[in-house]
């Protein structure tokens, strides 16, 4: 079972998640393309994964009994190498190769390229059927590991999606949970607009899923989600978890147009201030 939360490990998980957005503003900012707005929107819940959650080794990123995080929506790969790095995987410094040729960080996650990548993304909606595999394997194995599953709103348009929840409807795997990152954009545009996805929650509540409301940003909040999800175990638990995509960064937030874009050099400029402002009244709240 997850730790409680306690208020200074709380505090180091908000200050983590500030540091890991600042990182993903530079790396975008060298790599010159790649996502922004996805990214920022998850930087609280990957701080709460890595350095608090997942049971995990970056000295041993091949452990067997490590849990397993599957990331469906590859794209947002930045926030998942920051986190990677500032845990242990791989030198901060290696995170400047962002996209590049021969880089161990590409655009969308390589599973045989960085250790500690579980899963190959790219093509959107097969994350959950990924994680599905994963969770049937540990249960025919009796091993008492966790799979957790990243997802995105937006893939949540494509059919696989819909598919694999049809599966878990019937063979319910309560090893596994899934993680909806429900920011309300994708490329094009709001979700809502594109192709409506709501009602959501009743929708997932259909196929016998046990679904759970949550801010992302929350980390307290999120962290509790995760340990109610644990505690069903006759089910497979949905966290839904409403995200600002580019938070922190005031003109980034909730713009569409920042899904696929990285920041020029005065916008990485600016949205470095506004994040140490924002460390800033973290601190002090804490205090």
């Amino acid at each position: 079972m997850i730790e409680e939360l306690h208020e200074n490990k709380l505090r180091f998980l908000e200050e983590q998640a500030i540091k890991i957005r600042e990182l993903i503003i530079e790396m975008l900012l060298e790599a010159g393309s790649g996502h922004s707005a996805g990214p920022l929107g998850m930087a609280d819940i990957f701080s709460a994964f890595y350095f608090h959650i997942l049971k995990h080794n970056p000295q041993n990123p091949n452990w067997e009994e490590r849990d397993r995080l599957i990331l469906s929506n590859g794209h947002i790969c930045p926030v998942r190498y920051v986190a990677m790095a500032l845990a242990g995987y791989f030198p901060i410094e290696e995170l400047k190769t962002l996209r590049k040729i021969n880089s161990r960080l590409q655009g969308h996650p390589h599973r045989t390229s960085l250790p500690g990548v579980e899963n190959t993304s790219g093509p959107l909606g097969e994350g959950i059927s990924q994680a599905i595999g994963m969770a049937i394997s540990a249960k025919l194995d009796k091993k008492n590991y966790h799979i957790y599953c990243i997802t995105s709103d937006g893939e949540h348009q494509e059919g696989n999606i819909w598919e694999a929840y049809m599966f878990l409807g019937k063979n319910q795997l309560s090893n596994l949970t899934i993680i909806i990152d429900r920011n309300y954009i994708q490329i094009d545009g709001i979700t809502e607009e594109v192709i409506p996805l709501e009602p959501l929650k009743q929708k997932l509540e259909s196929f016998g899923l046990h679904v759970l409301e949550v801010d992302g940003h929350n980390i307290r909040a999120f962290v509790d989600a995760v340990r109610e999800a644990q505690s069903e175990w006759k089910r497979t638990s949905v966290i839904i978890a409403y995200t600002i995509p580019g938070r922190g960064i005031d003109f980034m937030e909730k713009k569409f147009e920042w899904h696929g874009k990285p920041p020029n050099k005065e916008e990485a400029k600016k949205a470095l201030e506004e994040l140490r402002t924002l460390q800033g009244k973290i601190i002090s709240e804490h205090q």
